[in-house]
């Protein structure tokens, strides 16, 4: 981690808001915004998040680190701006489950990468996601289960959706998902996060799939 990296992780973790945006306006003063977003703030998200993995940071430290990111980031890519503008629709979703701590960590990675996401919370059944997701017109729908009768429930939604003809593209991920790596093509899902951190190099191919 080269010495820039260092200083915006450690502004982060010590709660540092201007300085925070300052390192990252004077990134955007010699590169787009979405790459400031890619080469920095990224990078620096992911290492906290395996960190707080491996136990050597607390869950309050991530959260805090990613709300700093998406208040700093809607500073400098506002929700009008092209470059949100050109994005999929995009959702995430609890199925069944009441457990949405891997939801919130995966929300706020993606809206600290520069993404907007609704989030339609947990506890939903087939219906009620495949419904808000016509509703909304979602492009890519990311469902995060913990139990794994909740992630074979998977299967159901992809054949609600598909009874309703959308394009809607599911991203699985959550427990089930690691301890099977074949289970997310078994319930139909059309692409799978083993990591929270993973979630944005999945989005960014999926991008590149429906565009």
């Amino acid at each position: 981690m080269n010495n820039r990296l260092v200083e915006f992780k450690n502004a982060l973790l010590s709660s540092e808001r201007p300085n925070v945006l300052a390192i990252l306006q004077e990134e955007i003063g010699v590169m787009e915004p979405l790459q400031c977003i890619k080469t920095i703030v990224l990078p620096v998200l992911e290492e906290i998040g395996e960190e707080w993995e491996k136990g050597d940071i607390a869950l309050s430290q991530l959260y805090m680190c990613g709300g700093i990111c998406e208040e700093a980031i809607d500073k400098i890519l506002p929700a009008a701006a092209p470059k949100r503008a050109t994005q999929p629709r995009i959702a995430i979703a609890v199925l069944l489950d009441h457990h949405s701590l891997g939801k919130r960590i995966v929300y706020s990675i993606l809206r600290s990468s520069g993404f907007e996401i609704m989030d339609f919370g947990a506890g939903l059944t087939v219906r009620e996601i495949a419904e808000r997701a016509v509703r909304e017109k979602i492009e890519l729908l990311l469902i995060s289960t913990l139990m794994l009768n909740s992630a074979l429930m998977v299967k159901g939604l992809r054949d609600e959706l598909d009874r309703r003809e959308t394009r809607t593209k599911i991203i699985v991920g959550g427990a089930p998902f690691r301890f099977d790596p074949n289970l997310w093509k078994e319930v139909g899902a059309d692409a799978v996060a083993m990591q929270a951190s993973e979630s944005v190099a999945v989005i960014e191919k999926m991008m590149g799939e429906i565009a």
